[in-house]
Parts: C-alpha cells; sequence; structure tokens
C-alpha cells in the first residue's frame, strides 16, 4: 500500500514506496506472460483517463491495465469534452467525482494540472505526464525493465540523451534512479539542457563518449519538437550527426549495455535502426513492463479500499 492518495511524481516518493511498485510490478508481469489477463485487484472500481494530449502507449497502456484487473474504464478527450465548451479542469473533476470515479489517470500540457486536480477531487490522482514536470509511471516502467535485467538498481550507470530540458521522462528517472541508487549521466545540446540538473544529483556530460562511458543503460529521448518555440539545434540531420546514439558511440559502453527509449522513436535521428531492433534493445520490452508497472500502480493506490 502506498502512502498517499495520489501518484503525481517521483519527486516525493521514498524508495521504499519505489520498491514496492515494482516488486508487484513485476508480479503483474509474470501473470501477463502467462497471459493471465483477467484478476479480480479492481473488480467494482471504475478507472477514468483524461488526456488533454495525443498518447497510444501510456494511454493504452494504462486501459489495458485497469481492464485486465477487472475494472470499469471511460476515456474522455479534450477534443471531443465539455473542455471544448469551455470547462474548466476543475469543474470536470468535479462532476467525474459525482459520478463516483475511484482513479482519474490524466495527461495534461500544463505542469502542475496533475496535482491541481488531485485537490479538487475525492478519487485518487496518477500523472500520466504534465507539460514538462514529471511521467513517474513511465520512469517506474523503466526501472522495472533494467531491475529485471540487472536484479538491482543499485550501483547501475545510466546515461540519458536527448532532449532533456522538455522530457518529464528524463526528470522522473533521474529522482527514482537516484533513490535507489543508481548513477545517471545526462547528455543533450546546451540549449536542450535546463538549468540546475546538477543540483538534482546528475551528471551533466560535455560529450556522448563521456556520458555512455562505462553505461549499463542507454536511453535515447524523442525530440519534441512539437514544445519548443525556436531552433534549438540546425536540423534533424545535424542532431543525429552530433548527438544521436549509434553502433561507435555504444563502443563506450559497457558491453551488452541495454539500449531503451520511452517512445515513440525518431528512427535514425535518437538511435538507429540498428540499435531499436538489435539484441540489446529493450524498447519493446518496455512497452511490457508499462502495462505491468500501470497494474500495480493502480492496485496498490486503491489497495486499502478492497
Amino acid at each position: 500500500m502506498l502512502k498517499r492518495k495520489d501518484l503525481l511524481g517521483l519527486y516525493d516518493v521514498s524508495a521504499e514506496e519505489i520498491d514496492e511498485i515494482l516488486q508487484n510490478g513485476m508480479a503483474m508481469k509474470k501473470l501477463l506472460r502467462q497471459n493471465i489477463k483477467k484478476l479480480p485487484h479492481l473488480q467494482g472500481k471504475s478507472v477514468t483517463t483524461l488526456f488533454y494530449e495525443n498518447s497510444t502507449r501510456t494511454r493504452c497502456s494504462f486501459e489495458l491495465a485497469a481492464k485486465y484487473m477487472g475494472a470499469h474504464v471511460v476515456n474522455i478527450a479534450a477534443e471531443s469534452s465539455s473542455v471544448k465548451k469551455g470547462e474548466t479542469l476543475v469543474d470536470t473533476g468535479k462532476t467525474l467525482d459525482a459520478m463516483k470515479s475511484d482513479v482519474f489517470v490524466i495527461r495534461h500540457p500544463m505542469g502542475g494540472a496533475p496535482a491541481l486536480l488531485a485537490k479538487t477531487v475525492k478519487g485518487h490522482v496518477v500523472n500520466a505526464g504534465d507539460g514538462m514536470n514529471e511521467h513517474p509511471s513511465q520512469a517506474l516502467l523503466d526501472m522495472l525493465t533494467m531491475r529485471e535485467n540487472f536484479s538491482s538498481l543499485k550501483g547501475l550507470q545510466v546515461a540519458i540523451l536527448g532532449d532533456i530540458r522538455h522530457s518529464r521522462v528524463a526528470k522522473s528517472n533521474l529522482f527514482g534512479l537516484k533513490k535507489m541508487g543508481a548513477d545517471v549521466r545526462l547528455y543533450a545540446p546546451k540549449t536542450l539542457l535546463p538549468a540546475g540538473l546538477d543540483k538534482m544529483g546528475a551528471k551533466v556530460c560535455t560529450s556522448r563518449e563521456e556520458a555512455v562511458e562505462g553505461a549499463d543503460v542507454v536511453m535515447g529521448l524523442r525530440i519534441q519538437l512539437e514544445r519548443q518555440h525556436a531552433g534549438n539545434f540546425p536540423s534533424l540531420g545535424e542532431y543525429a550527426k552530433f548527438y544521436g546514439v549509434d553502433d561507435t558511440v555504444m563502443k563506450y559502453a559497457k558491453n551488452g549495455a541495454l539500449v531503451m527509449h520511452p517512445g515513440p522513436v525518431n528512427r535514425g535521428v535518437e538511435l538507429t535502426s540498428a540499435l531499436i531492433d538489435g539484441d540489446t534493445s529493450r524498447i519493446e520490452e518496455q512497452v511490457l513492463s508499462g502495462i505491468a508497472v500501470r497494474m500495480a500502480i493502480l492496485f496498490l493506490l486503491t489497495k486499502e479500499e478492497i
């Protein structure tokens, strides 16, 4: 059982809580691998997904996670909701709360929106990504994937390269991995590096080679062009040449180092197709980890009520 009503980020989540989620996630993943997709954990519960941004992996993952555990699921997209009529997030939350929704999964372009919703509703709120703030369930599924491959996160060397500035995934991974004893190195063009990362416990590197040197895991991040209002680099081709990850760069990592990416991947930009489809790639494995860890999150948040 988690020591909180909502999961809004990993900044204030304890190592013990992260460990509990990962332990439960591994158990859920074992069931999924056995093709067991009918569980009673959320029987009688209702889960509402509120997505104010486009999503495929996260939205489908949460929906399947809830359905596999017996919950009733309602999907609300901003484009087809009363938001188009001017309804505020607070009023939407109050309306859905009155309908007795037990869990709200929200993705929103504004940082802090899930926290605002959490203050409004009685149900549990799960942050599925808010602006450039956090994306806790993505980081947890990344950690679950790493833990399965290395048995422990303590002492793990993790390199994260890409659009750090706009990445909520990078921030949640940094918070979570550091709490679990891993070392995190970051690399990106200076225009895509926010200030203060070193104060958060990350080592900010000056080259791809430095970031990847001796790494157990190399994670690429998507270039988020939709969040950029200025030219932060000359072109995608030049980005790939100077900041992307390929076989030459991976030679600096440990032999057999895992290749990961939260998806969707811009092939040939953040990672080469050879790495994406290679033996050490865990990108597809991350997708299954996503359903499992989200099953764990939904179960643990509502566990005391069952």
